[in-house]
């Protein structure tokens, strides 16, 4: 195909962009190498040199500068004289935590595994992690525990990042029983709850999940405001709440399985009641947004989306809502609120 016959021709700068787009994973490789070696926590007492810090971490010296060097050309880090690196910002968001956590999952050699079958799922429209692996996600997740645990610690890094924006932005007042649909240890659920010292709260996830949640319940004092129940949310979901939340679970699910789960839901809920959802609202053109992003994660991964308002509207009025508000946070996740129809 000619280019002379487009009539959208690519500027010097353009050509530049694609060059930066189609290279991201090297730098998401390089971050994940950094996250692994610990090297934003080996920076925070101050600059030092990338032959100090290979001799720390068992690396080759001239392999580890130049890593460092390129992510000193993105932000991470900065090169100073004799081959010495300093923190920056982003550098230290790096240090042992939630986004750490998030680096040694999102950018790790599993994902990279299976993102090279992603054309399955743009030609199909499923998950590649059944071509790649020869089980679904949360099947492979089961097989392999040193997996699972980054995948969970990853989650709980994201949370600990937008629990304390959702507890900002939304009002959860006047809820007096609030129940957590595979809601894990109870992040969110606690986190609600600490701040609203009348309310109550019912925890929902598998067996296995619950059983590790207890623990942490009891440590922040609040088993006795707070009573677990596992199963399928498939099948049923536990009766008694004057609102239900999900957080980052319907993106997990194809339309059908997400009204399935919405309409048991619905099958137990005061006619009073609210649906209240965490999850990315997709910004409408061709606005930014890292929905888009995770949209395509979901996609490759467990098969899932992330949803614009209108499908958000359409799913929730197929399990019988109406779509009431969406909150935004600061955060990548907004709260979108739901009441019975009728």
């Amino acid at each position: 195909m000619s280019s002379n016959k487009h009539p959208v021709q690519p500027t010097p700068e353009a050509i530049q962009h694609a060059f930066q787009l189609m290279t991201g994973h090297i730098v998401a490789s390089a971050v994940n190498i950094a996250a692994r070696l610990g090297l934003s926590d080996r920076l925070v007492q101050g600059p030092r040199s990338a032959e100090d810090l290979a001799r720390e971490t068992g690396a080759n010296p001239d392999a580890l500068y130049r890593l460092m060097r390129a992510l000193a050309g993105v932000g991470v880090f900065e090169e100073q004289s004799d081959r010495r690196f300093a923190l920056t910002p982003v550098g230290a968001a790096l240090t042992d935590g939630p986004v750490r956590w998030m680096a040694l999952w999102i950018a790790g050699e599993f994902n990279f595994h299976v993102y090279a079958n992603a054309m399955h799922s743009v030609m199909t429209g499923e998950s590649a992690v059944p071509k790649t692996t020869g089980h679904e996600v949360f099947e492979h997740f089961a097989k392999t525990p040193d997996l699972s645990k980054v995948f969970n610690d990853a989650m709980t890094g994201f949370s600990n990042v937008v629990i304390p924006a959702i507890v900002e932005s939304y009002d959860f007042s006047g809820i007096g029983t609030l129940v957590d649909i595979a809601g894990g240890h109870g992040a969110i659920l606690t986190a609600i709850l600490q701040k609203h010292p009348r309310m109550k709260g019912i925890l929902f996830d598998l067996e296995h999940v619950i059983a590790g949640a207890k623990p942490k319940i009891e440590a922040q004092g609040l088993d006795g405001r707070v009573t677990t129940a596992s199963g399928d949310f498939f099948k049923a979901v536990p009766s008694g709440g004057d609102a239900y939340i999900m957080k980052h679970i319907i993106h997990d699910w194809d339309d059908d399985k997400a009204a399935l789960i919405l309409s048991n839901i619905r099958k137990v809920l005061p006619k009073d009641g609210r649906v209240i959802l965490i999850e990315a609202v997709i910004p409408p053109g061709n606005e930014p947004g890292m929905g888009k992003i995770l949209d395509l994660e979901m996609l490759v991964m467990p098969g899932g989306r992330e949803r614009t308002e209108q499908e958000f509207r359409a799913l929730f009025d197929r399990a019988g809502f109406n779509l009431t508000r969406i909150v935004p946070t600061k955060s990548p996740l907004s709260v979108v609120e739901a009441k019975p129809k009728g």
